[in-house]
């Protein structure tokens, strides 16, 4: 499998990683461990969690994707997996976690890394991760920025430096951001190098055929700067699959959890669910194919995080690595994208 390093760091990962939202809620200990197994059989290193997992969060699961992961990763040879989590952030109620401290201020990120390490059972951590900004700006699904939800947030330069000093102590080896937004990206490389604190080696945003977003001032800033994509929701929540084309009640997050997939029940996204879905049949390919061939090929993705239920879907988005589409295809997504440009941010 290609490997891609993240940023100007030495930490190199496969070009498919396992996401691991559903283990806990949509999947057991023992599911999550046959995919986790047969994720590494099939070549990859790279695993990716964070401690308010599983989604959606709930007081009664929160926690258990990271012991999942943990009771896995004890009987692995640790310096062959690469594992990355993200703590929660402030802005959303979920005040079960750290009893609802959830400012990226040096005492709760301590915590919440502590916390992390035991329920993983490790040391260390490869790539943690900020899930979300701590200042107020639109997220998971929000396109407008709003200053009257502007609130009083922690220092940039405390959590940069909070960081710092994790990678000092060896409890994380490189850090990173997620849902993040160009002006969030280019302040926190600014302070870092202000600071003397290693740069954020990734950022860890939605893109997929609904969500291209990343495409406009980021990528540029990834380009020059020299900082890695790593694409969540390539299937843009099961929508691109195509199944609920063909059942609107199939099983999955959509039908199983009303109201959670409320990014992608935005106007037109179903059109372009559509639009895709019959490029891909004119050409012989399944939808599975055409969107995840689509981000595991572009330039500007380092690493593409999959997530699945069955072992059936990770061999059908493993599968999709080795579909290569052709200049007519790609023509052809591109004058879709014209016309549904982002249905779903």
């Amino acid at each position: 499998m290609k490997r891609a390093v993240l940023g100007n760091s030495d930490l190199s990962v496969t070009a498919i990683g396992l996401g691991t939202m559903t283990f806990g809620e949509q999947n057991s200990e023992a599911e999550a461990h046959s995919q986790l197994d047969y994720a590494r059989d099939a070549g990859i290193d790279f695993f990716d969690t964070a401690e308010m997992y599983p989604v959606p969060a709930r007081a009664e699961t929160t926690g258990l994707t990271e012991r999942y992961v943990g009771s896995w990763l004890k009987r692995q040879a640790r310096d062959r997996i690469v594992v990355a989590t993200k703590v929660t952030g402030p802005g959303r109620t979920l005040d079960w976690i750290r009893e609802g401290r959830l400012d990226f201020d040096r005492a709760n990120l301590a915590r919440a890394l502590e916390g992390s390490l035991r329920r993983l059972q490790t040391d260390y951590v490869d790539l943690y991760q900020l899930h979300w900004p701590d200042r107020n700006v639109p997220v998971f699904g929000g396109v407008h920025f709003d200053p009257s939800r502007e609130r009083e947030t922690v220092p940039l330069q405390e959590t940069l430096a909070a960081l710092g000093d994790f990678i000092r102590a060896g409890k994380v080896r490189h850090w990173g951001l997620s849902n993040e937004t160009p002006w969030g990206v280019m302040t926190v490389l600014r302070l870092a190098d202000a600071l003397g604190v290693p740069r954020p080696v990734s950022v860890q945003n939605a893109y997929s055929l609904l969500n291209r977003s990343w495409e406009g001032g980021l990528s540029e800033i990834g380009y020059r700067e020299n900082l890695s994509l790593l694409a969540y929701s390539p299937l843009g929540f099961g929508l691109l699959s195509g199944k609920y084309l063909r059942d609107p009640q199939a099983a999955g997050r959509v039908t199983q959890f009303p109201g959670f997939a409320a990014r992608y029940g935005k106007p037109n996204t179903a059109a372009a669910v559509a639009a895709y879905a019959e490029l891909a049949r004119r050409h012989g390919l399944s939808p599975v194919a055409l969107a995840l061939g689509f981000v595991y090929a572009r330039w500007c993705v380092a690493s593409t995080l999959i997530g699945a239920t069955s072992l059936a879907q990770l061999r059908e988005n493993l599968d999709a690595a080795r579909v290569a589409l052709t200049e007519e295809v790609l023509a052809e997504v591109e004058r879709i994208h014209l016309r549904y440009p982002n249905p779903a941010p």
